[in-house]
């Protein structure tokens, strides 16, 4: 049975989860969603062809192949792509990994050559996201689906507050938003605004279908709670699925996931 026609778990199979899942369904659920229901539109139940750009070791790439769709990933590590080898054939099923990055991708696909294209946390990183883009457009066929995820400008500043980095939210209040973050992690470079976005996917030739903000409230909830409270991280991921296309909450996801074709 695929995962998406399971039944949802009773009550007894969620308390047997563990902490880290809980946390990671109130994180995920949006962008689970939504992605279901493009492969639905694309699809019409046939097996697609997707391509997770940057999708390391497989927990995406891995959960859309179980769904009965052709996954290949490409992805600059080889450690990582070695891990995702090793949980594909733990979970039983086929996904092909490639080495290489946004920047290498004609040489590594083919033009036209993908229905979905996943790109998850990867135009944070890049030096030219309007190039990026224009590179996925290349691998997308006619009416195929982008999928893009990344992190979001104005909830950077408040966490940055939160966390006491006073400096750090100041500066970037008057900061282009796309441009790179100082002081972060690794990996944490650039942060988007929904018009900066959406501005980007148009110069590419692309037509936003959707936008949704994610991890509007998961990130400031104390994952003790959802670890000790009973049908919290449930009622978690019902808040956030509701307020995901609610404009007024843009603002306070941590990400943005787009759908664009």
């Amino acid at each position: 049975m695929a995962a998406s026609e399971r039944p949802p778990a009773r009550p007894d199979e969620r308390s047997q989860e563990r902490p880290s899942e809980r946390r990671a369904a109130a994180r995920t659920a949006v962008v689970w969603a939504a992605l279901q229901e493009a492969f639905g539109a694309g699809g019409a139940g046939r097996p697609l062809d997707v391509l997770d750009i940057g999708g390391g070791t497989g927990g995406l790439a891995v959960r859309v192949a179980e769904l009965g769709h052709r996954v290949s990933v490409v992805d600059p590590s080889p450690d990582a792509l070695a891990s995702l080898a090793r949980r594909a054939r733990e979970r039983g099923v086929e996904v092909s990994g490639q080495q290489g990055d946004l920047s290498t991708l004609a040489e590594v696909v083919g033009p036209a050559s993908a229905d979905v294209v996943l790109c998850h946390g990867v135009l944070e990183v890049v030096d030219e996201p309007a190039a990026a883009l224009a590179s996925l457009r290349a691998a997308m066929r006619p009416e195929a689906t982008l999928s893009l995820l990344v992190a979001q400008h104005h909830a950077a500043v408040v966490a940055r507050a939160m966390a006491g980095h006073f400096g750090q939210a100041l500066a970037m209040l008057d900061a282009p938003s796309g441009a790179p973050v100082a002081g972060g992690r690794a990996r944490s470079g650039r942060r988007f605004t929904r018009d900066e976005l959406e501005g980007l996917l148009r110069g590419a030739g692309l037509e936003v279908l959707s936008v949704d903000g994610v991890r509007v409230f998961a990130d400031l909830v104390p994952g003790s709670l959802l670890d000790l409270e009973p049908g919290a991280s449930a009622a978690l991921v019902e808040l956030e699925r509701a307020v995901a296309r609610r404009s007024e909450y843009l603002p306070l996801a941590t990400q943005l996931h787009v759908l664009a074709r």
